[in-house]
C-alpha cells in the first residue's frame, strides 16, 4: 500500500519507519511541515529530536511544504496517518480537505494523537472524531492503545487498536498496520477508544505525582484502578461501550502510561512532586504531553454529563496552581467513603 504518514513527531517518525520495516509491502512517504526539519531528516537519516538513535529506512520518502501544495499527489496514497498533537489535528484536517476539493482525492484518514481539543469559541473541547466531523469528509479512523514510539519504532512487540464506524476502513487500516512486531484488533467503538487514549494521560499525572511524592506501590494501585473507574464512567456518558476500557485502548493503555519510565505524562507528575513550576516542567519534556493540555476539558466535560471524577478534578486543581502536591492526596483521601460500584 501507498501511505502518507503527516508529522515528524515522535509518533510520526515511528509509525513511518515501522511501516517500511514490512520490505516492499508498503511504499511509505513521511511529510514534515518544516522544510529545515525535513533538510536535517535527509542529511542525518535520523530524526534527532524526537527519536535519536532510530536510523531511517533507505525506503522512506522524505517530503514537505505547505499540505495544499499535494492536492495533485494525494490520489496516489491509499492511506493518510496523521500523527500531530491533537493542537495541530484540525488545521490538518482542514488542509487535507481543502487539497482533495482543489482536484486531489482524500483517502481514508487515521489518527493518533490522544486528547481533547481545547475549547474554541466557548463551546466545550472536541475529541478528534467531533473534530473530523467538523472539518472534513470521507472515511476516517482513530489508532490507539499501549505503546510507546521508541519501541515501535525499534520493532519491540506491541498491540495497538484501529477503531472505525465503517467496517471496510477498519479492515483497511488493520490490514495496513498489522505485523510481526505489531498486532492490531479492530474496534467499532470509536467514542470509547478515543476517551481512553485521552484520559488516560491526565491519570498518568496523578500516578506520576504519586510515584514522585513515594507514597507507594498501595498506592499507585488504587490510583490506576479508580482511575479506571473514572474513565469509564466518562467514556460511558459520551457513548463508549464498557468493554472497550477493559481492552487495549483503556486499561492497557492507562496501565503502560501511569507506570512506563518513557511517559512524558507520567514524568510531569514526577517532577511537580519535586516542586518544579508547571511551565519549567512543560519546557525541561521538550515534547507535548498532552494531559497536561486536555484535563481541562476532561474535567469540564465530566462536568456537563454530570460524571464524578475526583482524580481529574484534583490534577486539574495542581495543574491551575490551586493546590499543592500534599493538598491534592489529602483532597483525595479524605473524600467520603463510598460503594465501589459507584
Amino acid at each position: 500500500m501507498n501511505v502518507l504518514v503527516l508529522g515528524g513527531g515522535a509518533w510520526g517518525t515511528a509509525m513511518a519507519v515501522n511501516l517500511c520495516s514490512q520490505g516492499d509491502r508498503h511504499a511509505v512517504s513521511l511529510w514534515l511541515r518544516d522544510t529545515v526539519q525535513a533538510d536535517e531528516f535527509a542529511q542525518k537519516q535520523e530524526n534527532t529530536r524526537y527519536l535519536p538513535g532510530i536510523p531511517l529506512p533507505p525506503s522512506l520518502t522524505l517530503c514537505s511544504g505547505p499540505l495544499q501544495s499535494m492536492a495533485s499527489r494525494l490520489g496516489q496514497f491509499d492511506a493518510v496517518i496523521v500523527a500531530t498533537p491533537v493542537s495541530g489535528l484540525r488545521g490538518t484536517l482542514i488542509a487535507l480537505n481543502s487539497a482533495a476539493t482543489s482536484g486531489g482525492t482524500l483517502p481514508p484518514v487515521a489518527w493518533l494523537c490522544k486528547g481533547f481539543e481545547q475549547p474554541l469559541d466557548g463551546c466545550h473541547g472536541l475529541l478528534p472524531h467531533e473534530i473530523h466531523a467538523q472539518t472534513s469528509a470521507g472515511a476516517s479512523a482513530v489508532i490507539s492503545g499501549p505503546s510507546f514510539a521508541q519501541e515501535v519504532a525499534a520493532g519491540a512487540p506491541s498491540a495497538l487498536v484501529a477503531a472505525s464506524a465503517d467496517p471496510a476502513v477498519r479492515k483497511m487500516f488493520v490490514a495496513l498496520l498489522h505485523n510481526p512486531s505489531l498486532r492490531v484488533y479492530a474496534s467499532e467503538d470509536v467514542v470509547g477508544v478515543e476517551v481512553g487514549g485521552a484520559v488516560k494521560n491526565v491519570l498518568a499525572i496523578a500516578t506520576g505525582l504519586c510515584d514522585g511524592l513515594k507514597l507507594g506501590l498501595n498506592a499507585r494501585a488504587a490510583l490506576i484502578t479508580r482511575g479506571l473507574a473514572e474513565m469509564t464512567r466518562l467514556g460511558v456518558a459520551l457513548g463508549g461501550r464498557l468493554d472497550t476500557f477493559m481492552g487495549l485502548s483503556g486499561l492497557g493503555d492507562l496501565v503502560l502510561t501511569a507506570t512506563g519510565d518513557l511517559s512524558r505524562n507520567r514524568k510531569v507528575g514526577v517532577m511537580l512532586a519535586t516542586g518544579q513550576s508547571l511551565a519549567d516542567t512543560v519546557t525541561s519534556l521538550g515534547h507535548v504531553a498532552e494531559g497536561v493540555y486536555c484535563a481541562r476539558t476532561v474535567a469540564q466535560r465530566a462536568k456537563l454529563l454530570g460524571v464524578e471524577m475526583p482524580i481529574t478534578d484534583s490534577v486539574v486543581s495542581l495543574l491551575d496552581g490551586l493546590a499543592t502536591p500534599h493538598q491534592v492526596v489529602r483532597q483525595l483521601m479524605t473524600r467520603e467513603p463510598k460503594s465501589e460500584a459507584t
